[in-house]
């Protein structure tokens, strides 16, 4: 178990994370003891990568409107890692399979970033959105002046070349969505 798992799982289900499943090729007594210290919903083990698979169709047919993420980092997970909506590989340890397969790659294999790239995609998302409204709302104004002979060449300008610096400006607030320090085992601080 890798050291910042726990509050790994606790930071994803802060971000609303429903359900927390772990599918692993271990034996049973491992799985159990690992779910149980986690605080894991569920847990199959044993699994060969087809029955992997076969797990995630079943949680993928059930999962309404969310989306089903599977973080992995062995050869046996790149099937899974494929079929999944979001797959995330562990980078730094993981298999070359496993890199390939994935849609997100953690460098650093600590789990716990996989709450702060959500925190980041849901910042994004609303920045996009942001400038898309932002962009469009300006360029329909101006646009709209103009038909009407109310608008002149530097509105236009500034309807094209100025938002999009002021999109770009509003953009660059991405970079400040920061990791919380995570408590580990022992008290420590990652």
């Amino acid at each position: 178990v890798k050291p910042d798992a726990k509050a790994a799982i606790a930071s994803l289900r802060r971000s609303g994370v429903k359900r927390a499943v772990m599918l692993t090729g271990d034996a049973e007594a491992a799985a159990r003891a690992v779910a149980s210290e986690l605080g894991l919903d569920e847990y199959h083990a044993g699994l060969l990568p087809d029955q992997k698979v076969d797990r995630v169709e079943e949680i993928l047919a059930g999962k309404g409107d969310g989306l089903v993420a599977f973080v992995g980092d062995g050869i046996n997970d790149a099937p899974v890692l494929c079929r999944c909506d979001v797959g995330i590989a562990m980078g730094a340890l993981g298999s070359d399979a496993a890199i390939e397969a994935a849609d997100v790659v953690l460098m650093d294999d600590k789990p716990s970033k996989i709450a702060v790239a959500i925190r980041i995609a849901r910042k994004t998302l609303t920045i996009v959105r942001q400038n898309i409204v932002f962009a469009l709302g300006v360029k329909l104004l101006v646009l709209a002046l103009g038909a009407l002979g109310m608008a002149n060449m530097w509105e236009a300008v500034f309807a094209d070349v100025g938002v999009s610096v002021i999109a770009i400006l509003n953009a660059i607030r991405a970079m400040r969505v920061r990791q919380p320090d995570l408590p580990v085992s022992g008290g420590n601080q990652v």
